[in-house]
């Protein structure tokens, strides 16, 4: 696991229609109405490959811009891989669950002259074809979260793929179309366990209830089908949630309950492999 950082947005745009007097019992806000949340990206190693997914928001904004969200510029990505015990020059592949600031920042990084480079100049860099045209041909709603200069240099590196044409990454993923475009999370089997990285299809333990949908998405009630889908299979096959965003917990697991799914246990993602 990497922690890339930790930020605030919006707690009424974090739950939508929830009101304030539900959400804030599990996640509290501040006197801005903002809630505190993890960039929480992970490191997958097999004997040949060392793959990050996301890359948190990076530094290449003004400090206008991070001021909103009271992102600490010195969170660089490449040093928090290091602190995982990983060179940054031999990170193989960058898996992009989708392209929103937040998620790819830190991939892109101003070199020397000020002109764009890859954090990880020898990976492969993983996205969806449907994603990435969404994201260079923004809709006005999700314009403000597709920033060029995050996405555009990866491209002209000649180190993009789209995982949707064919891969050969260790793992496979799902694709959820609610949130935005194209969305795509990471279902990883370690150890004998299943871990699915939910990305924004469930960014904090506190939106394990199906109604607890974020204003940020797109399509809210393709949100709320795909949340039934897979939190029910998540719940049928004991798979791990590993949580990108919740500030507190890496992981969760779920139970049925007459409500609908719950959460049974919040953990760090060793707790969960180990359990």
């Amino acid at each position: 696991m990497v922690q890339a950082g930790q930020f605030y947005l919006d707690g009424g745009a974090m739950f939508g229609v929830v009101p304030k007097t539900i959400w804030s019992k599990t996640n509290e806000a501040d006197e801005k109405n903002r809630i505190l949340l993890s960039c929480r990206c992970l490191l997958v190693e097999t004997d040949d490959r060392k793959i990050l997914i996301d890359t948190g928001l990076g530094d290449k904004q003004t400090a206008k811009f991070f001021g909103f969200y009271d992102w600490d510029v010195n969170n660089d990505i490449r040093e928090k891989v290091r602190e995982a015990g990983v060179d940054p020059e031999d990170i193989t592949d960058v898996f992009f669950t989708h392209l929103h600031f937040d998620h790819c920042g830190g991939a892109v990084v101003a070199g020397e002259g000020g002109e764009p480079g890859l954090a990880f100049p020898k990976a492969t860099h993983w996205s969806h074809s449907k994603h990435w045209h969404w994201a260079v041909y923004p809709n006005a709603r999700e314009k403000a979260s597709f920033l060029k200069e995050n996405i555009l240099p990866i491209e002209a590196s000649g180190k993009l793929k789209f995982a949707d044409k064919g891969h050969d990454l260790p793992f496979e993923f799902v694709e959820v179309c609610g949130h935005t475009q194209s969305q795509m999370l990471p279902l990883i089997e370690v150890g004998g366990k299943k871990v699915l990285y939910a990305a924004d299809l469930l960014p904090t333990a506190g939106h394990v209830p199906l109604p607890y949908v974020m204003g940020y998405d797109v399509n809210p009630l393709k949100t709320l089908e795909e949340k039934k889908k897979w939190l029910e299979w998540v719940e049928k096959e004991n798979v791990i949630l590993f949580l990108e965003h919740d500030a507190q917990y890496d992981c969760c697991t779920l139970k049925s309950t007459e409500k609908g799914p719950r959460v049974d246990r919040l953990m760090s993602l060793e707790e969960a492999l180990e359990a």
